[in-house]
């Protein structure tokens, strides 16, 4: 789950309205230096990385006793710790969100605890847990440390999917108001530019929507799985080296439209 920043509209003027309305677009590599500017642009191609990598140690395509192999999971253990070293602070962000929302019943407001206080949570115990990793606190703590972080993600993405699909619900009733507008519209010969630029906006909004549940679902089965020490049904290292790299690709998509 991630905390979504706060957009700040200027008043229009009519001699900007047009040049504000069409920013001049950058090329790839501007696009992609602004990307990697940013913390979540690094750490999301770390994610792809290390995943990847699960993946094909995890398909046991390669040997054991290959070089290659013995490579890749060093590779992909230090990603690992060096992707732990990125979250240092970064509990701040959901301390800030919750801080900054707005509720409209007591049950949002519960599920915006549960969302941003346990993701919050998860993030300030992954500093400890980077710091054992490091060899800085005492390795015999980690594993309870571990143990700690996944409960907080978990419970964090049951409150950011239920968050989520309430944001959804209310897209989709907004979205059938505009498309009988626009039919009320068009059979009576009114233009409707303006509602069908809003509704190609809500779908839009909508898939990215949709694409954000799928993300947290997929992490929240990760979680589940670390609860569980990868044992049990639905845990297994091939499938949840799979589900990190959707997460990964989902979250470097949404991260890449953003900036």
């Amino acid at each position: 789950m991630e905390a979504q920043p706060t957009t700040i509209v200027p008043a229009e003027n009519p001699k900007t309205t047009v040049a504000l309305s069409k920013p001049k677009d950058r090329d790839f590599l501007n696009h992609l230096e602004a990307y990697l500017a940013k913390r979540e642009g690094v750490d999301k191609l770390l994610k792809i990385s290390r995943y990847a990598s699960k993946i094909i140690l995890s398909s046991s395509v390669l040997p054991e006793t290959l070089t290659l192999t013995r490579r890749l999971k060093s590779f992909e253990s230090s990603v690992g710790v060096s992707r732990k070293a990125f979250r240092l602070g970064k509990f701040v962000q959901d301390v800030n969100a919750l801080r900054n929302s707005c509720f409209d019943s007591r049950q949002q407001l519960l599920l915006s605890i549960v969302a941003y206080g346990g993701e919050g949570l998860y993030y300030f115990v992954e500093q400890f847990v980077w710091l054992a990793k490091s060899g800085l606190i005492d390795t015999k703590h980690s594993r309870n440390l571990q143990k700690i972080s996944a409960w907080a993600e978990f419970v964090g993405y049951l409150g950011s999917i239920s968050l989520k699909i309430g944001d959804l619900r209310k897209i989709v009733d907004d979205e059938a108001c505009l498309v009988s507008t626009i039919e009320i519209a068009t059979s009576r010969g009114l233009k409707h530019d303006e509602e069908s630029k809003r509704l190609q906006k809500l779908k839009e909004k909508m898939l990215l929507k949709k694409l954000s549940i799928v993300q947290d679902v997929a992490d929240g089965f990760m979680a589940l799985a670390d609860i569980r020490d990868g044992k049990g049904r639905l845990s297994g290292p091939f499938l949840m080296s799979c589900a990190g790299l959707l997460s990964a690709l989902i979250s470097t998509h949404k991260n890449w439209l953003s900036c």
